[in-house]
């Protein structure tokens, strides 16, 4: 398994693991671009990483030196590509490897901002989704 790419600076690895739609990698990146004023991914396009598995990703990352181990990361997979709202698979990679809920793009940038700088743990979030396992802000009517 490649190693994983590296996140730049208080931002978030958003990692394609699906190669079959380049209109839907796009319209996900200007999604969560648009829900930014200060974006906070790291976009990794690399046709290695097409149809890696969790447990893939979670050994690359076990295998890493200290200094490059993640702690999440979010995924553009089939689902992400296919589905009409583009969620993104946020995966644990520090204290439940594996560990995995859905985030469509409109509350990437609450996630992401919040994992970043380590105000809240992916538990916090992950404990926080629907009944189909989707995160969908803290305060859902």
């Amino acid at each position: 398994m490649t190693p994983l790419p590296q996140p730049d600076d208080l931002a978030s690895l958003v990692l394609r693991v699906d190669f079959t739609e380049d209109a839907a990698w796009d319209a996900l990146k200007a999604a969560i671009i648009a829900g930014d004023p200060y974006p906070n991914a790291t976009f990794v396009n690399d046709p290695r990483y097409d149809g890696v598995s969790i447990q893939d990703l979670v050994q690359a990352d076990a295998d890493a030196a200290d200094d490059d181990k993640l702690t999440y990361l979010f995924l553009a997979d089939a689902t992400t590509m296919a589905d009409d709202e583009n969620p993104l698979l946020a995966v644990d990679l520090y204290d439940e490897p594996g560990r995995t809920f859905r985030i469509p793009p409109r509350w990437y940038a609450e996630v992401s901002a919040n994992l970043s700088i380590a105000n809240m743990d992916f538990a916090d979030f992950a404990d926080s989704v629907d009944a189909s396992g989707v995160f969908r802000g803290f305060e859902r009517a």
